[in-house]
C-alpha cells in the first residue's frame, strides 16, 4: 500500500502532492478552528447582557470611574475623626478575617501560577538500581539507570486555557472578597464608635436630668414645709428621680457591651475606649437623589458574584472539552545499564519519543452528566450574580431612605427638645409664683428627658445610615 502511494506521487509529480497535502492541512486546520469556535471551547468570558439589570451593569463597567463618589473615597476622607481613624487602622492591622482573606489572594495567585505552568512540559527524574539472581548460578546481576522523562500535554481543545482563565477569575474574586471584608471591618468599627458616642451622650443626659430631679425633690419638700403641697408631691418627685437613676445602670451596661465589641474588632482584651463626643458624619449632596449603576458596579460582592459566574462559565467549557481527545507527547532518555550490564553501552543514551491521543469512548455518559451539572451550576451562578445587583440596589436605597427620613426628623426633634427645655423653666417659675402645679413641672421634665434621648437616637441613626451607605457602595479602599 505504501509503495502504491509512492508510485502515485511519482506519476503526479513532486509538486502536486505537496500542494495537495498543504491544501488538505490548511483545510483541516480551518475546519478544526471553526469546530472549536462553534463549540465555544476557547471563548473568553464576557459579561452577559440578556437580563436587563445585568445589561445595565455591563454598561456601567464601561463608564469612567468617578473618584469623588462616596463608595470610591478612601475611608480616611469619610471618617475624619482622628481617634476613629486610629481605631480603624488598628482593626485593619490585626483582624484575623482580613488576614485570612489576604492569604486567600496569595493562594489564588499561586494556583494561577500553577495553571500557567501547566502549559509547559513536565520533567521527571527517577534513578533506579536493581539486581537479579538466577537459581543455580552464583552471583548477582546488577544494573542501573538514570532516566529522564519529559511529558507535554498539547492544549488542542482548551482544557488548560479554560483552567487558567478560571484561576484568573479566582484571583479577582478573592481580591473582591478581601475588599468586602475590609469594608465590613471599617463599617463595624465606625458603627461601634458612634454607638459609644451616643451612649455616653445619653449617660450625660441622664446624669444632668438626675440633678434636675434632685432639685425638684428638694423644691417639693420646701413647698411642703411651706404648706403649699402635701407629701404626695414629694413622693411623686422622688419616684421620678429613682426612675431616672434606675436607667443609668442599663446605659452603663450598654456602654460596656459596645466597648467589648470594639475590643473584639481591634483584636485586644476588653477595655475602655475613648470617643469624641458630638461627632457627626456628613453625606455628599450628589447622593440625595439616587445612586447610578456605576457606583454599584464597584461593590466587591457584586464583582465576586460575577467572577463566580465566570468560573462556572469556564468549568462548562472544560466539561465540553472532555468530549474530545487529549494529545500527550512524551520523551524519555535513559543513561546506564540494564540488569546484566550488556544490553546497551553505558556511554550512550537510550532515547524514546512517543505521542498518545486519548479519546473518550466508554465514559461518554459520565461526560454528559458532568456537562449537565456544569450548565446547571453556571445558571445558578448567573442567578446569584443577578440577585447580587438587585440586593445592592435595595441596600443602597434603604440607606438613602433612612438618611432622608432621619435628617427630616432631626430638625423637628431638636425643636421639640428646645421647647420642652423652655417648658420646664416656665413651669418651675410659674410654680414658684403659685400659677402652676407640681404635676405640670413633673410632666414637663419627663417630656424633656424623652425629647433629649430621642434627639440623641436620631443623631446616632443618621451616623449609622451614612456608614451603611458607605458600605453598601463598596467603600473602604
Amino acid at each position: 500500500m505504501h509503495n502504491l502511494y509512492i508510485n502515485q506521487i511519482k506519476e503526479c509529480g513532486a509538486k502536486r502532492p505537496r500542494r495537495f497535502g498543504l491544501v488538505a492541512l490548511r483545510t483541516s486546520c480551518f475546519a478544526l478552528c471553526a469546530l472549536l469556535t462553534a463549540c465555544g471551547l476557547y471563548q473568553k468570558y464576557e459579561t452577559p447582557t440578556a437580563e436587563p439589570i445585568i445589561n445595565d451593569y455591563a454598561a456601567a463597567l464601561q463608564a469612567p470611574v468617578d473618584s469623588t463618589a462616596l463608595g470610591n473615597l478612601p475611608w480616611q476622607q469619610v471618617f475624619t475623626d482622628p481617634l476613629l481613624q486610629s481605631y480603624i487602622q488598628r482593626a485593619l492591622d490585626s483582624n484575623k478575617d482580613l488576614q485570612n482573606a489576604k492569604l486567600n489572594i496569595d493562594i489564588a495567585r499561586a494556583q494561577l501560577q500553577g495553571a500557567k505552568l501547566s502549559f509547559l512540559p513536565s520533567v521527571s527524574f527517577s534513578p533506579n538500581f536493581a539486581g537479579s539472581k538466577i537459581s543455580g548460578i552464583d552471583g548477582m546481576d546488577w544494573g542501573w539507570q538514570l532516566p529522564v522523562t519529559v511529558s507535554w500535554q498539547v492544549d488542542i481543545f482548551g482544557q488548560l486555557t479554560n483552567n487558567k482563565r478560571s484561576a484568573e477569575s479566582s484571583v479577582i474574586q478573592s481580591e473582591a472578597y478581601a475588599q468586602a471584608v475590609q469594608s465590613q471591618i471599617i463599617a463595624g468599627v465606625a458603627t461601634t464608635y458612634y454607638t459609644l458616642v451616643s451612649l455616653r451622650n445619653q449617660l450625660n443626659i441622664y446624669n444632668e436630668n438626675l440633678q434636675l430631679w434632685q432639685q425638684s425633690v428638694q423644691m417639693m419638700r420646701d413647698m411642703k414645709v411651706a404648706g403649699r403641697y402635701t407629701e404626695v408631691a414629694v413622693v411623686q418627685a422622688q419616684a421620678n428621680y429613682h426612675s431616672v437613676r434606675a436607667a443609668i445602670p442599663d446605659i452603663n451596661r450598654s456602654i460596656t457591651q459596645a466597648e467589648n465589641t470594639m475590643s473584639l474588632l481591634l483584636g485586644t482584651e476588653p477595655r475602655q475606649w475613648g470617643v469624641t463626643l458630638g461627632g457627626a458624619l456628613s453625606l455628599p449632596a450628589d447622593l440625595q437623589d439616587g445612586v447610578p449603576m456605576n457606583y454599584l458596579a464597584a461593590r466587591p460582592d457584586v464583582r465576586a458574584a460575577e467572577q463566580d459566574f465566570a468560573k462556572a462559565f469556564y468549568a462548562t467549557n472544560v466539561a465540553r472539552a472532555n468530549f474530545y481527545p487529549q494529545l500527550n507527547i512524551t520523551a524519555t532518555g535513559a543513561y546506564g545499564t540494564l540488569v546484566g550490564g550488556t544490553v546497551f553501552d553505558p556511554a550512550k543514551w537510550l532515547l524514546n519519543l512517543a505521542g498518545s491521543l486519548t479519546a473518550p469512548i466508554f465514559n461518554r455518559g459520565r461526560n454528559i452528566a458532568t456537562l449537565k451539572a456544569a450548565k446547571a451550576t453556571q445558571q445558578q451562578a448567573l442567578n446569584n450574580f443577578s440577585y447580587s445587583i438587585l440586593d445592592a440596589r435595595a441596600e443602597v436605597s434603604d440607606a438613602l431612605a433612612a438618611i432622608s427620613s432621619y435628617s427630616s426628623k432631626l430638625a423637628d426633634v431638636q425643636a421639640q427638645r428646645d421647647c420642652m427645655a423652655l417648658a420646664v423653666d416656665y413651669n418651675r417659675d410659674l410654680m414658684n409664683l403659685a400659677n402652676a402645679t407640681y404635676l405640670e413641672v413633673i410632666t414637663a421634665q419627663q417630656q424633656l428627658l424623652q425629647a433629649q434621648i430621642q434627639l440623641e437616637l436620631v443623631k446616632m441613626n443618621i451616623n449609622t445610615s451614612v456608614i451603611n451607605l458607605y458600605q453598601a457602595l463598596g467603600g473602604g479602599r
